[in-house]
């Protein structure tokens, strides 16, 4: 690598640490107090499993349903909540992880990899129990082999329920796993 390569690449990494610091900061700054807390932020976590959950509604809505309008009028229903709702809620998880799961490991202290890996770790498993479940789940259902007539809107939306699970599980486990943070340190107090 020349002398001109390295010097760019480590100017472009030192103004990302700035923006990532910047950010970190008005993540601080705009977090509520509330989140401060275990408890809180264990309901915004479990709020975000349920936003999930209702992929898995979906796709089990449109399994039983399709084709038909009430399916599709049950579908865009729940979409929209998905969306209305799933979109803030993931930005505030991702501000009470202080960005976790998303940021590169050489961005991350020792503690927050540790956190992110365990975090990961945790959604894996879960992620897991949940392909079981799925696959079980079809095999009991589809009982009629090559004859079976399972609409492909609902596989598509497994699919896709099973893609939102192994993206957004490691966040809200990161979020319902993160400890509270140390009490401030009064800099007059002397210990």
């Amino acid at each position: 690598m020349t002398n001109r390569t390295a010097g760019w690449l480590e100017r472009s990494r030192g103004k990302r640490a700035d923006r990532l610091a910047a950010l970190d900061e008005k993540l601080e700054q705009r977090m509520p107090a509330r989140y401060g807390r275990r408890r809180p932020r264990r309901v915004l976590a479990g709020t975000g499993a349920v936003m999930l959950g209702l992929f898995w509604v979906d796709a089990a809505v449109s399994w039983a349903l399709a084709p038909s309008d009430t399916a599709m009028i049950v579908n865009f229903v729940i979409l929209g909540v998905l969306v209305v709702g799933g979109i803030p809620l993931a930005g505030q998880l991702i501000a009470v992880t202080r960005g976790l799961t998303s940021k590169r490991e050489r961005e991350l202290d020792e503690r927050q990899l540790t956190a992110r890996l365990r975090a990961f770790a945790t959604a894996h498993r879960a992620t897991t129990v949940v392909m079981v479940a799925v696959l079980v789940a079809t095999m009991i259902a589809d009982r009629d082999g090559r004859e079976s007539q399972i609409p492909g809107a609902a596989l598509f939306l497994i699919l896709f329920a099973l893609l939102a699970t192994h993206a957004l599980l490691p966040l809200v486990v990161a979020a319902w796993q993160t400890p509270d943070p140390p009490p401030a340190d009064d800099e007059g107090e002397v210990g």
